[in-house]
């Protein structure tokens, strides 16, 4: 299974930012770690501070890879542009968070790209990425 892992604006500052939010783990070395996990799969890891360049990545890997999992950081409340980019490809889309989103500030309690994905698991911290390989495998 073909997986684009894309995560959005902030996101390249893990573990160092917000720590107690986000943990001390940099998602480079965790993605290593995932792909260890799950040897049989091919992963791709893209990161943009730029909504721009992450709706083009979903527009290059929507249209070839099996699935998207994609944290959108703020981006996730706002943008209409990355939920239009989702609509329109064919690969099933997850979309994770780090933390529990609805337990922290209410801007961060809507999604706007939620209700073009096929789920959202939030709240596990980098296991979140974890659990939205699994629901690839289990569909």
């Amino acid at each position: 299974m073909n997986i684009l892992i894309m995560n959005g604006p902030n996101l390249n500052l893990l573990g160092v930012r917000e720590k107690s939010i986000y943990g001390s783990q940099n998602f480079e070395t965790y993605f290593e770690e995932l792909k260890l996990t799950f040897p049989d799969n091919n992963f791709v890891y893209y990161q943009s501070n730029i909504e721009g360049e992450i709706v083009n990545k979903i527009h290059e890997y929507g249209l070839k890879f099996d699935g998207i999992i994609i944290n959108a950081g703020a981006y996730t409340h706002t943008s209409i542009a990355i939920r239009d980019a989702i609509s329109g490809v064919n690969t099933k889309v997850v979309e994770v968070h780090i933390s529990n989103t609805l337990t922290r500030e209410d801007f961060r309690h809507k999604s706007v790209i939620g209700p073009v994905c096929c789920g959202c698991i939030m709240g596990f911290g980098l296991g979140s990425y974890k659990l939205a390989v699994q629901s690839f495998l289990i569909k």
